[in-house]
């Protein structure tokens, strides 16, 4: 029985990145050798176990054939006579298909070295369109090793869009689609991923709502971009800029989805986007089961971004109102990542990114100095119920008026 290092632990020390976590493939074993050993079983299609001290996934060597759709259609065979070379045969890509023996000898049978130092991102094998989730993780890889120069090959995007064609997607669950898409998210180049997934035909099956952006206009004036699916995803870049927070830069990827329901006849302008755009995001939340936290966000951006936008030209009572109604109140940290989902909106245009944005830190001053304004006064007053709300709301209304942000006040 050998143990080897494999995968993205092998990947990550060639490429001197920190490594996340470590995987073990074990060739000739069984699963009685396994569990005599202590280790704990947790695969529950394929042989996995946890060692008992470190925890790491030790799995015994595997070939894979499909027999059904989706990524679990698979039969697979770990017997003891699986050699490490058909093991590696069934992995994704030549740079993720190498393993590493006790002495640190690389076993590289695929030329996983060579694409590493080319920079390419090449699928093993054809066996690579057997499992749909690919078209994801390749996805995800791409814009994970952006900064390093890596870029899929021609021949695995061409495999990657004949998965999106032939109906395979839709059996994928959406826990599998949100995870990939969720660490894509959070890494440095997202919008590399959501360009992938569109240039293999896969938006269409998951991601309608966003897809449907590209081709339709914005004003020049405002938009320099004009296309406002390029404006999306430049706004995705300039919230990873800002925010390495999940919800942040899930409400900048939904925040325009209403510019696909406005009027066609009165584009480039999009009046009404912001409230049309809750029902797609509301849409594309449930199909992948997005996090609370990060589909009331998006709801809340998309619902009010522009009065963000244009402080200077709300009343105090419409400034009031987008304070009560994000609940900017108990949820100040909320309210801050709104700003900062519209902080990336604004720079997201062409030439906009490095200009000023002085609406974030006036929004905020609002808010602090409207949050002094509290009803112990009022109640000491003998004031009671609606009263109190009524006396709390003229203070704020009287605070949001001398802020001098406002040039109708």
């Amino acid at each position: 029985m050998k143990v080897y290092l494999v995968g993205g632990a092998v990947r990550d020390t060639l490429l001197k990145r920190p490594i996340i976590e470590r995987d073990w493939v074990v060739v000739g074993g069984t699963e009685q050798q396994m569990l005599d050993l202590g280790y704990t079983r947790v695969g529950a299609d394929f042989p996995v176990f946890l060692h008992p001290k470190t925890k790491e996934e030790y799995a015994l060597a595997r070939t894979e054939r499909k027999r059904g759709h989706g990524y679990k259609g698979f039969e697979c065979n770990a017997s003891s006579e699986v050699t490490l070379e058909q093991d590696l045969l069934r992995r994704d890509l030549t740079v993720n298909a190498m393993a590493m023996d006790e002495n640190g000898n690389i076993i590289d049978p695929y030329q996983g070295q060579v694409d590493l130092n080319r920079g390419v991102l090449r699928h093993v094998s054809d066996a690579f369109i057997e499992d749909p989730l690919r078209v994801f993780r390749v996805a995800r890889f791409a814009a994970r090793y952006k900064d390093h120069g890596f870029a899929v090959a021609n021949q695995t995007l061409s495999l990657m869009k004949t998965i999106s064609q032939s109906g395979e997607l839709a059996h994928l669950s959406a826990e599998r689609v949100w995870k990939e898409t969720s660490r894509s998210l959070l890494e440095q180049h997202p919008d590399i991923y959501f360009s992938i997934l569109k240039s293999v035909d896969a938006l269409s099956h998951w991601f309608p709502e966003l897809e449907k952006l590209w081709g339709i206009p914005n004003p020049s004036r405002w938009h320099p971009e004009i296309d406002t699916g390029l404006h999306t995803m430049m706004v995705l870049k300039q919230a990873c800029r800002i925010s390495d927070q999940l919800s942040v830069r899930f409400a900048a990827l939904v925040h325009d989805f209403g510019k696909g329901l406005t009027d066609t006849t009165q584009w480039p302008s999009h009046r009404g986007h912001d409230d049309l755009g809750l029902p797609p995001i509301k849409e594309l939340s449930k199909r992948l089961k997005v996090p609370n936290d990060c589909a009331e966000l998006a709801l809340l951006v998309s619902s009010h971004h522009s009065a963000v936008h244009r402080l200077s030209d709300q009343s105090p009572e419409s400034v009031l109102n987008v304070l009560n109604k994000t609940d900017a109140w108990r949820k100040p940290e909320r309210f801050k990542q709104l700003l900062d989902t519209c902080y990336a909106d604004f720079a997201g245009r062409k030439n906009f990114a490095l200009l000023e944005y002085p609406q974030r830190e006036q929004w905020l001053n609002i808010l602090n100095s409207c949050q002094k304004v509290t009803a112990k006064p009022f109640v000491s007053a003998g004031l009671k119920g609606a009263d109190i709300k009524q006396a709390i709301d003229e203070q704020r209304l009287q605070r949001i008026k001398e802020s001098g942000y406002l040039r109708c006040a």
